[in-house]
């Protein structure tokens, strides 16, 4: 550090020093090349210019001495002023004529371009819309003198004048289009069938114009009356009978489970107790709104008259029922569900079993399903539900009279794993409801199975190859039985 400290106060004199010598060096340099400038004069005459100054002074006043000497030179002169005064005079004109002349020209050359370029455009344009020009300028310009100079003005006044006006017009048109757009999309939401072919746009106006023109047509204001009637004696009847056969369904299942109810009394299904079925209406809100609108649709339709009856709220009621029907746009698939759902009479009720008491009817336990319950009462509910099902499908009731009605069931692997008392209960069931079974299963329910059959029927199979069936009466069952026993 102390070296470089030390090199450092050396260092700047020597810089100060190298200046001073760059200095004195571009000094030399100038005077140098002043030196080789004045070496071109060969004496110092050449440079001295005091001697003409002197010569030019004196000349100047013997030129004074002899103007104020002489009179003649002295109008010679003023004369010779006023001709040069002149002679400038007439070349600044002659300069302005002549510019004006080329500009005459050019402006000429102009107008020839311009009357063979209006020439074109005449020549393209149509006569006839010249008046309307004619009478818009004086709107789009004024009062105006109308030069060939100015035209190019003009012409672009007139421009602007009309694109504004056309652009005034297109936005009302817009404004227009949308409107009409718009009114077009509310029609089709109101009459979708009517328009489900149709585009709301400006350019299925035509169409929307032969709608119009096929109503007025057709008058539909004169048929107002008849279209009052008409829905009365029709629309609303029919939905009144619709509302009817479901109501009746509705009783069926409800008489149908009383006849099941009556032979489901007469069989134990545990030491005095018995089975009874219940149907509660089903709580869903889908079904009970549908109810609910069918009832408010055919409400007072049957007791007051035409005219009271029809009104524009039950109209839209019962077209929101069919619409859905249908199948609304954008929502078919739900309104498929929605319909197999509300107009399955099955679907308005909940089902569950009671059991109660023979002596008093109290209930002792009641089966929303069978949840929690034990294997053997899980298979004589399960035998309930199932004869239950048949007994409703067939129409059967226990305790009329045999018909010939269609009552044939058949059961496979039946009673195999359940319990002998629950296999009891099932049989007597079916025999209840006077079913007639055909029962597939092993040999070792055959005890429990047999006083309620007729009739046996044993396969066998010779090393899986074919089966043989032989067929016996109950009967012959039990003597061959008995005989192989004894």
């Amino acid at each position: 550090m102390r070296n470089q400290k030390d090199l450092e106060v050396r260092r700047a004199p020597l810089l100060a020093r190298i200046r001073g010598l760059e200095r004195q060096r571009d000094a030399a340099q100038k005077r140098t090349t002043q030196l080789a400038e004045l070496a071109v004069f060969e004496s110092f005459r050449e440079l001295d210019w005091r001697p003409i100054l002197a010569e030019i002074e004196r000349l100047e006043c013997e030129r004074r001495q002899l103007e104020e000497g002489s009179d003649i030179l002295r109008t010679l002169q003023q004369q010779l002023g006023a001709i040069d005064a002149a002679l400038n005079e007439t070349e600044e004109q002659l300069k302005s004529e002549t510019g004006g002349q080329a500009r005459l020209q050019e402006r000429l050359k102009q107008a020839r371009e311009l009357a063979r370029e209006c020439d074109l455009l005449m020549a393209g344009a149509n006569p006839a819309a010249f008046p309307q020009v004619e009478a818009m300028s004086a709107d789009a310009l004024g009062e105006h003198a109308l030069t060939v100079e100015s035209c190019d003005n003009r012409e672009r006044q007139m421009r602007e004048w009309l694109q504004a006006r056309i652009d005034a017009e297109d936005k009302r048109v817009r404004a227009l289009d949308e409107r009409i757009v718009k009114a077009m999309q509310v029609y089709r939401s109101k009459y979708p069938l009517e328009t489900q072919e149709t585009d709301a746009s400006v350019d299925a106006v035509g169409e929307f114009r032969a709608m119009l023109g096929r109503l007025l047509a057709d008058d539909l204001p004169r048929f107002e009356q008849q279209f009052k009637n008409l829905l009365n004696e029709n629309t609303i009847r029919e939905i009144a009978n619709f509302q009817s056969q479901l109501q009746r369904e509705r009783e069926t299942i409800r008489e149908r489970i009383e006849i099941i109810n009556r032979s489901l009394r007469g069989i134990d299904y545990n030491p005095g107790r018995y089975i009874l079925l219940e149907a509660s209406p089903n709580a869903d809100p889908e079904i009970r709104d549908f109810i609910a609108s069918l009832r408010a649709c055919t409400e007072g339709s049957l007791s007051e008259s035409d005219e009271a009856n029809y009104s524009e709220e039950k109209f839209v009621q019962v077209k929101l029922i069919i619409e859905r029907f249908r199948g609304r746009e954008g929502s078919g698939e739900l309104d498929r569900r929605w319909t197999a759902k509300v107009t399955d009479v099955r679907q308005w009720f909940t089902f569950s079993a009671s059991e109660r008491w023979r002596e008093d009817d109290r209930e002792f336990e009641h089966y929303a399903d069978s949840g929690g319950k034990s294997g053997g009462q899980k298979e004589k509910l399960a035998y309930t539900v199932l004869a239950a099902s048949l007994a409703y499908q067939f129409g059967l009731e226990g305790d009329t009279p045999r018909t010939r009605s269609f009552r044939f069931v058949i059961i496979d692997e039946a009673f195999g794993r359940g319990s002998d008392e629950s296999a009891r209960y099932g049989l007597e069931l079916f025999g209840r409801l006077d079913l007639q079974l055909l029962i597939v299963t092993p040999l070792q329910k055959i005890h429990i199975i047999e006083p309620y059959i007729s009739g046996v029927g044993f396969v066998h199979n010779e090393d899986g190859r074919i089966s043989m069936l032989r067929n016996l009466t109950i009967e012959e069952y039990r003597a061959e039985r008995a005989a192989r026993a004894g």
